[in-house]
């Protein structure tokens, strides 16, 4: 007998019952010899279920009785009629033995993935995991082919990564789509899917994929670990996982990182990371995180090394201007005045002469309306939103310093803020220093220099003692780690990488041989 797929009765690689609540409050049972007993007791479990379509006909010789039971929508028709339906009726089937009716066996029937099934249980998950379960009578076995035909997004260029150079392509809501697309990246034996189903109601497939010899086995375990403690009823995004596989649930910087780009799931896995795959998203998440790999964009490694680098340190200034901008501003302007130069500072003076508030007000204000037309240009329709973003904050600005609401340095300060968040690669990234940005803006307003020097303290304890699955979240500046700061915070040469990141690779660190750096030299023996 063929062994079962994973999908049907197991639950985090263990087996185990479904909840009372999703099987009706029906207790599991071998399937019977009495196709109408069969028929019934599915019934029962998709009573109410309108789309439960259970096709009933018979075998050509002898008249045997058969019953195909398939959800209309996530099954091919087509293909049940020409690889199912047409050998029941043409009486394509093996000869019964002397006495008995014919038998199922999963080789009947041309499909690429069939098994047999012998539990009312394994019966309901088939048809839920989109597949077509037939049943005869005087047969106390079952037959669940695969014949998956739901409708999935076509592979396009991910929105939320765009890149100038580099692949287009970017992961889809379909998880075999997605995972036959990192197969296509990195094609080894060594390259390992595991698969789980989380959520009691939902039963979401989730694919944890690594290379096997290349991963750290206690970062492989500790994922497992993790993917193993979760108890909920649904997972509709591979957020919600996130969320629950977080080292610090508390802190805003993320320890597991998101993308929609094939191509950088691959690069990770070829350092050594785990990726999380969930059915239903196109989000992948990728374990372990750090801090500067969240400035790092997949653009990075396909253009020069040197452009690269000098990219990634703009985008650090970048980091430093969207988060500390503000708050200097205010820092400077209200406590520390004497540090601008006269003329300078008596500019300031006259630009906030008819303003009614303090400036932290007027920053706060301005800084929680940049926000908001920054998502209102998110939610809003394509064609309009960006317009709109534009437009709201060039008008909405430019009257307010005319009403004399706010001064012009602060709408200058916040504008040039905003501009400077938009350059971090990475959006989980970007959120938690955005609301970074908030807390420094009022600590700078209450106690100048000192608050900023405070904040910014706790958050490089916070960040330096912060974990992912076992890695220093600012490695490898902390601790420091001089060897692979070739790839954190500049790019050195794909020829100079030649070992993998140690808190990641548990063996073969080797990842480039030496000697192949570009040389205007001869070779001995070329003309």
């Amino acid at each position: 007998m063929t062994r079962l797929p994973k999908f049907i009765g197991r639950s985090i690689g263990q087996r185990q019952k479904l909840p009372d609540l999703l099987l009706n409050d029906l207790p599991d049972m071998p399937l019977s010899d009495s196709l109408k007993v069969n028929e019934q007791r599915l019934k029962e479990r998709f009573c109410n279920c309108s789309d439960v379509v259970f096709r009933s006909t018979f075998l050509a010789p002898g008249g045997q009785r058969a019953l195909l039971v398939f959800i209309d929508g996530m099954v091919d028709k087509q293909v049940i009629d020409e690889a199912i339906l047409k050998p029941l009726l043409a009486g394509n089937m093996a000869e019964a033995r002397e006495g008995e009716g014919i038998r199922l066996r999963d080789e009947q029937f041309a499909l690429a993935q069939t098994c047999l099934i012998g539990t009312i249980h394994e019966a309901v998950q088939a048809v839920l995991h989109a597949s077509v379960v037939v049943l005869m009578d005087g047969d106390d076995r079952g037959l669940a082919a695969s014949v998956d035909g739901a409708k999935t997004r076509n592979v396009q260029e991910p929105e939320s990564e765009v890149v100038i150079r580099g692949p287009r392509e970017g992961f889809n809501e379909s998880l075999r789509v997605n995972t036959s697309m990192i197969r296509r990246k990195i094609k080894t034996n060594r390259l390992k899917m595991e698969r789980y189903t989380i959520g009691d109601l939902t039963q979401t497939e989730v694919v944890i994929t690594y290379i096997e010899g290349i991963a750290r086995e206690d970062v492989l375990n500790e994922v497992r670990t993790r993917l193993s403690r979760i108890r909920t009823d649904s997972i509709l995004e591979s957020g919600y996982i996130e969320e629950f596989m977080q080292e610090n649930g508390y802190s805003p910087f993320p320890t597991v990182q998101n993308t929609e780009r094939p191509d950088s799931v691959a690069a990770g896995l070829l350092e050594g990371k785990v990726a999380i795959v969930t059915d239903g998203t196109p989000f992948v998440l990728i374990a372990p995180y750090t801090f500067w790999a969240g400035l790092q964009s997949a653009e990075d490694y396909y253009n020069p090394s040197l452009y690269s680098s000098a990219v990634r340190f703009i985008r650090i200034s970048f980091v430093f201007i969207s988060l500390f901008l503000p708050s200097l501003f205010v820092a400077i302007v209200n406590f520390h005045s004497q540090m601008l130069p006269t003329s300078l500072a008596l500019n300031f003076a006259a630009a906030r002469e008819n303003s009614p508030f303090p400036t932290v007000i007027e920053t706060f204000l301005m800084e929680i309306l940049f926000e908001g037309l920054r998502e209102a240009g998110i939610r809003l329709p394509k064609q309009i939103g960006s317009a709109i973003s534009i437009v709201g904050a060039l008008v909405i600005g430019q009257a307010a310093v005319q009403a004399g609401i706010v001064s012009a340095p602060i709408v200058i300060v916040v504008s040039g803020t905003g501009i400077a968040s938009f350059t971090i690669a990475r959006l989980n990234l970007s959120q938690p220093l955005r609301m970074l940005r908030f807390v420094l803006l009022i600590s700078a307003g209450t106690m100048g220099l000192y608050g900023i020097s405070l904040v910014t303290l706790a958050i490089l304890l916070h960040v330096t003692a912060l974990r992912s699955f076992g890695v220093p979240y600012f490695s490898p500046l902390a601790p420091l780690a001089v060897t692979e700061l070739k790839d954190a915070i500049w790019r050195s040469p794909r020829w100079n990488m030649h070992m993998r990141p140690q808190d990641t690779s548990e063996s073969e660190l080797l990842r480039t041989p030496r000697g192949q750096e570009p040389s205007n030299k001869r070779e001995e023996g070329s003309p």
